[in-house]
């Protein structure tokens, strides 16, 4: 039995495979236990150790819940549409689903690498025609209902075509685009083409223009979190806002709900701060001020009606149709260059801008409070899709209106005194009004209200709950994706693909590129033509597929439905949901909407996805840097060389092959990226050190990998080192290190596969959790790694002797070693179910270590373990499991549980003091009372020998923690 860790994740990896030890049944025979990864995106660069961090995680849990007797569903699939491999595709030629194929299969095999205990037979690909075909038909779902309001869910198209056929708009109470006036008889005489469109004003999938992130370069729309000061993240391409006819989702319909919901699971407060926040729920009153020289209104919502007399300007989103009505001649140029500008601008650039801008329109808004006039002026800060795309300016009350009006030299009329509260912020609703006319003396909530009050009764507004959030923009200028299953008829009428006609698959192309905004399918002719109409052209976003993929791992062969009522009904939900907290958003919230309008349709038991979310924490990885700088040699010459981080300027070295002089750094000095592979990790003084080794230059000479050819490119920038040598000879340069994200562009990603072909799977899981709690973000390094190797090692020598043979007695358990185990048990047992893996490995060191102490290698101790320490090192512990003779896999045996009798004490050792100086201990009976420890300790020989001589003057007996004998 050697510690060949490399052949035990060989051998037990074949064995699960071949006996899928991880397959799960949907059965009613044992209690459930679901737990989940967010799949990733299969990119070509594979897995860097940062990435199995949360399915390590995961992988404990539903590893140990398999062996506490739970049937227990661990799948892992691939989220494989989306913009990456479409770039791709146009950069190589290689087609995406060809590159797909290939990086899914790489990803699988790393984490099989990783002995990870997925369910592959579960496994799932967005991508796959047998799985969009189910996300075509929910997004169609989507499409066919609208949201009552009164009722507050979700109902069929056709019932409220019934509503609208008996009593018009006024009978309907529901989520809407934009409030109708239409009779039944109106509704009735309608053609196909404009009841459609009227519908399109209800419908839960709808088309309508909105502004979007559109990147040219790319071809594409982006998303927010796409887009970096105007430009996208990905090529840093330039993007502008521009108005599209696109397919979105009314999750604003479900705001109510989604808010309520966040009070029903187990999430971080983090995360459900963020939800809220974008959800951006706010009570106040919708007020219409009328427009001088206008026969129209300008509706603001305002939470602070109160401040309504500090409305100094008023602020419209570039965007509405309004400004180009509003703009009077003289102010047409100033208008016309700043809506240019905006529209280079992204919508997470305007909000987050702390720079004022702006343009006034030269109209004038009336107050309906005092009839003050009040200049309209556009701002980027304002949006047009959040509540009415205008705000009532209040600079006193505001800290952007404030520095707004002060850039632009407009009036700051002071409305609440806030001097009973010192310290109270522009936030805080405290104060009393001032310069308010009814509303002066009031304190700010009783002026919230008598406000709102006065405007309703002029008729100048009502009450209203607004939210920020705004409807999902569901459709894609791109070709890798989902197709909608929408098909225009001759009316130009969208008609939803029947099931039975499902997938909607993407024709074959060899040209991806969008041109002009338009979609690269419209190129495709033969496929947009159908008998029915023409096809859509538009495809899904990449959280299409990922809104609902948890519910196709419940039954992901069934090719009726995309899940049957039975597994539904028994998995229910996710009971452990893990990854990152990125994906607050653009994930969890989305999927979230999906997830209650199935319900809606009663086709999920429960009103959320997830019980229990972790975010995993990130692992940073070392970001490194070789030094430039120049040799100003004895003769004057300056020649550029490579030094090390520690080496200072003016230092005088002598450069083989150049010279002898000192160091200078000038301009044409720096530091330049050095990829991770390279780099050697030391440890000085117990402190990390990084080291660009002269044979790791040497090797990157014959490399043909691209981060080698990046090198190579950045070594010929001089053509000398200023070597150090380290303590066995060799040369090397210090190089200066930053902690960051591990990214390819950083050349700092580091390989799982490496670290497991050095020191084994089971070791690199172990150290991966060893690293701090899996929530918190923590820096990658392998300076702790040989620590936990060495424990392995510890442990394994607890059942083999030093002839690799099997050494294990089946001799009685002492009442120490008893103790020992039930400790770890409990400990153990405990914290896994507190998600603290960290704290867990640190109890199975010192267990290791007490174990080693007292010589222990009683199968009545060590086989315990053996189950305990299988979720964390699987392959060790399967080898160790068989050697003992156990049957079948050792992560279907029962997980071991601490019983309390072996953790109490019996007995206690008492220090027994003389004057207060320890001499020596005894051990009485954990229950004994003060007089007969006291008895016990005079009766002892030793105590006696101490006490020869001397008169006692005072026994101290303190029960559980010591004697002490007072002597003359």
């Amino acid at each position: 039995m050697k510690f060949d860790v490399q052949a035990l994740d060989r051998k037990w990896q074949r064995y699960w495979k071949e006996h899928k030890t991880y397959r799960t049944a949907t059965t009613t025979g044992k209690p459930k236990y679901y737990v989940l990864d967010m799949f990733p995106y299969p990119s070509g660069s594979g897995l860097h150790v940062g990435h199995p961090l949360g399915y390590i995680g995961s992988d404990i849990v539903a590893r140990q819940k398999r062996q506490a007797g739970y049937n227990v569903l661990h799948p892992m699939g691939f989220d494989a549409f989306g913009l990456p491999a479409e770039q791709y595709a146009i950069d190589t030629g290689v087609h995406p689903s060809e590159s797909t194929a290939v990086n899914t299969a790489r990803y699988r095999e790393q984490m099989e690498t990783l002995g990870l205990s997925f369910d592959w037979d579960r496994s799932v690909n967005t991508s796959d025609p047998d799985y969009f075909k189910w996300t075509q038909w929910i997004i169609g779902q989507v499409f066919e209902h609208w949201y009552d309001t009164e009722q507050d869910r979700a109902r069929p198209i056709a019932e409220l075509i019934d509503l609208l056929e008996q009593e018009g708009t006024s009978g309907v109470r529901a989520a809407e685009t934009e409030p109708l006036d239409v009779t039944a008889e109106d509704f009735r005489g309608m053609g196909p083409k404009e009841r459609s469109d009227l519908l399109m004003n209800y419908r839960l999938a709808f088309r309508s223009v909105s502004y979007v992130n559109w990147c040219e370069a790319l071809g594409t729309v982006l998303a927010n979190d796409e887009v970096k000061d105007g430009r996208s993240e990905r090529g840093n391409h330039p993007v502008e806002q521009r108005p599209m006819l696109q397919w979105s989702l009314r999750i604003t319909a479900y705001a109510e709900r989604l808010l309520a919901g966040l009070d029903t699971v187990d999430y971080s407060e983090g995360l459900k701060a963020q939800q809220v926040n974008w959800i951006g729920k706010s009570t106040g009153a919708l007020v219409h001020f009328d427009i001088e020289g206008h026969d129209r209104q300008l509706d603001v919502f305002t939470t602070r009606p109160d401040t309504i007399f500090g409305t100094t300007f008023m602020v419209i989103a570039p965007e509405l149709e309004l400004v180009d009505e509003l703009t009077t001649p003289a102010q047409r140029q100033e208008i016309d260059d700043y809506l240019a500008y905006v529209g280079r601008r992204s919508e997470v650039d305007r909000m987050s801008e702390n720079k004022v801008t702006g343009a006034f329109t030269g109209a004038y808004a009336i107050n309906p409070l005092n009839e003050a006039r009040v200049p309209i002026y556009i701002a980027e800060y304002v949006l047009k899709d959040y509540g009415t795309g205008a705000i009532m300016a209040v600079p006193s009350d505001d800290e952007r209106d404030k520095r707004f009006a002060q850039k632009f030299g407009i009036d700051i009329i002071e409305v609440v005194d806030k001097t009973d509260y010192p310290g109270a912020s522009l936030k805080d609703k405290l104060g009393k009004l001032i310069n308010s006319g009814f509303l002066d003396g009031m304190e700010v909530p009783e002026a919230i209200e008598a406000a709102t009050q006065r405007i309703e009764t002029l008729g100048r507004g009502e009450r209203q709950i607004n939210y920020r959030i705004r409807d999902l923009v569901f459709s894609r200028q791109r070709y890798w994706g989902e197709p909608w299953p929408i098909v225009y008829d001759a009316d130009d009428v969208p008609q939803l693909v029947p099931t039975e006609e499902l997938p909607v698959t993407l024709p074959e192309m060899d040209d991806f590129r969008a041109v002009s905004g338009a979609s690269p399918l419209e190129r495709a002719t033969d496929w947009i033509n159908t008998p029915s109409g023409r096809r859509e052209t538009d495809t899904m976003p990449a959280t299409a597929g990922s809104n609902w993929y948890y519910l196709r791992y419940m039954d992901p062969h069934n090719p009726g439905e995309f899940v049957s009522k039975e597994a539904v009904d028994y998995w229910r939900d996710v009971d452990l949901y893990v990854g990152g907290a990125e994906h607050a958003v653009s994930h969890i919230l989305y999927s979230r909407l999906i997830h209650k309008f199935l319900f809606d349709l009663d086709k999920v038991p429960t009103r959320e996805p997830y019980k229990k979310l972790l975010n995993q924490g990130m692992i940073g990885g070392p970001i490194s840097y070789v030094h430039l700088g120049v040799l100003l040699a004895d003769d004057g010459q300056r020649h550029p060389i490579w030094v090390g981080s520690d080496v200072a300027e003016g230092t005088p070295l002598d450069v083989p092959g150049v010279g002898k002089g000192y160091l200078v750094l000038d301009e044409s000095s720096g530091t330049r990226l050095t990829p991770i592979r390279f780099v050697t990790e030391t440890s000085v003084n117990n402190e990390s050190s990084f080291r660009l080794y002269k044979h790791a230059v040497e090797e990157a000479q014959q490399s043909d990998q691209q981060d080698a050819a990046y090198f190579r490119t950045i070594l010929q920038q001089a053509g000398a080192f200023a070597w150090t040598l380290d303590k066995e000879g060799r040369p090397y340069l210090e190089l200066s290190v930053e902690q960051g994200k591990m990214s390819k562009r950083k050349y700092n990603a580091v390989n799982p596969d490496d670290i497991c072909a050095r020191y084994g799977a089971d070791c690199f899981r172990m150290y991966e959790m060893f690293l701090g709690p899996i929530d918190q973000a923590k820096p990658w390094s392998v300076s702790g790694i040989d620590g936990v190797y060495r424990f392995l090692r510890r442990y394994w020598n607890l059942f083999v002797g030093n002839d690799d043979q099997l050494n294990v007695s089946e001799g009685e358990a002492t009442k120490e070693e008893l103790k020992v185990l039930h400790t770890l048990l409990k400990k153990v047992g405990e914290d896994i179910d507190k998600l603290s893996f960290n704290t867990c490995i640190s109890a199975f060191m010192v267990a290791t270590n007490e174990l080693t102490k007292l010589g222990c290698n009683k199968r009545a101790i060590l086989e315990p373990t053996v189950r305990l320490i299988a979720p964390f090192a699987p392959h060790v512990a399967e080898e160790l499991h068989a050697a003992l003779g156990g049957s079948g896999s050792v992560h279907h045996a029962n997980w071991p549980e601490a019983v309390d009798k072996y953790l109490v004490e019996d007995s206690f050792t008492y220090p027994i003091a003389f004057n207060g100086k320890t001499r020596l201990t005894l051990d009485f009976p954990a229950g004994a009372s003060r007089e007969d420890v006291e008895a016990g300790a005079r009766a002892d020989t030793q105590v006696q020998g101490y006490l020869d001589g001397k008169s006692v003057r005072k026994v101290i007996v303190v029960p559980g923690r010591m004697v002490n004998f007072v002597v003359a």
